[in-house]
């Protein structure tokens, strides 16, 4: 049986309808029992925070699905360092085969925010004694499904200039897992892996835009926030200086290229292409025009 963490996310909603779909035995951890319920599957209330919960999830399981929260507004280490730390070490006294890590592109000890959080995890996954794959995504084709991602206006937020980046669905990634956890993949082929994942073609803000304009039937322009301005932002919103300073860090590091390779491994893990993101949009349409469509006067 298979333990999926960050259950009720984007990866891990897409994650259960597939591994439902492919007969897998599976379970979600939840933190919210109403949500729980809601996903219609086999479930058990618990958090990172509480390592006693971890342990009882994992009663009966032999395969883990790692993923959690991304970067949090805080001072000092990470939260999910330790969280994800608990985790594997309740995996290890559990005597799960086959650990499946949800990552980020160019994960590395002492780089900033999740790059550096995920680097520290990855490492210590590594020296565990479990076998695991690590997956290792872009920047997510959901972040346009946000309110961040427009302004009141209705048009997208740019801070990437003409620099394309190569976006995925969190579909796609939830397929990789599907088939690293229980498809033809699931053992020794998969493990002591990482993935890069992709989305199968890299697009510019302006790309982006056009793209979206086409989906919801009506012009949407571009709102340029370049780093520096958009940490100037997050320092108005009362968030503090160095995470926001650390964003624009990142942010700059997609800007220059850092996410404009396109990589196959979609293709190769699943046997399909990942989606466009014209797929994308037609399958989120509705939540699209709930962040893209400014409200009537």
């Amino acid at each position: 049986m298979i333990l999926i963490t960050g259950a009720t996310g984007a990866i891990g909603r897409s994650l259960a309808g597939q591994l439902r779909q492919a007969g897998a035995a599976f379970r979600a951890l939840v933190r919210d029992e109403a949500k729980g319920r809601a996903m219609g599957c086999d479930f058990v209330v618990g958090d990172f925070d509480d390592p006693n919960s971890i342990i009882a999830a994992l009663d009966g399981a032999d395969r883990l699905f790692l993923n959690s929260a991304g970067a949090q507004p805080v001072d000092g280490e990470q939260p999910m360092i330790r969280q994800q730390k608990t985790v594997i070490d309740a995996a290890r006294e559990a005597g799960i085969t086959h650990v499946v890590k949800v990552s980020v592109w160019h994960a590395r000890q002492g780089a900033k925010l999740s790059q550096g959080a995920h680097g520290e995890i990855e490492e210590y996954l590594q020296a565990s004694g479990l076998a695991w794959s690590l997956l290792q995504p872009a920047g997510f084709m959901q972040n346009f499904l946000t309110p961040e991602a427009f302004t009141s206006d209705g048009n997208l937020i740019s801070s990437y200039g003409s620099t394309p980046v190569a976006h995925i669905d969190c579909h796609d990634i939830a397929a990789c897992a599907t088939v690293l956890l229980a498809g033809p993949l699931a053992g020794p082929l998969a493990q002591e892996k990482a993935f890069v994942l992709t989305g199968p073609e890299a697009l510019t803000d302006a790309e982006v835009a056009d793209k979206v304009s086409s989906a919801l039937g009506r012009p949407v322009g571009r709102a340029e926030l370049p780093p520096d301005s958009l940490a100037a932002a997050m320092r108005s919103q009362g968030l503090p200086p160095r995470f926001a300073d650390d964003i624009a860090f990142l942010v700059k590091e997609v800007a220059a290229g850092s996410q404009a390779t396109i990589t196959t491994t979609v293709r190769d893990i699943t046997g399909r292409p990942a989606r466009t993101f014209d797929d994308f949009l037609a399958a989120n349409l509705q939540s699209l025009r709930a962040v893209a469509v400014p409200p009537t006067p």
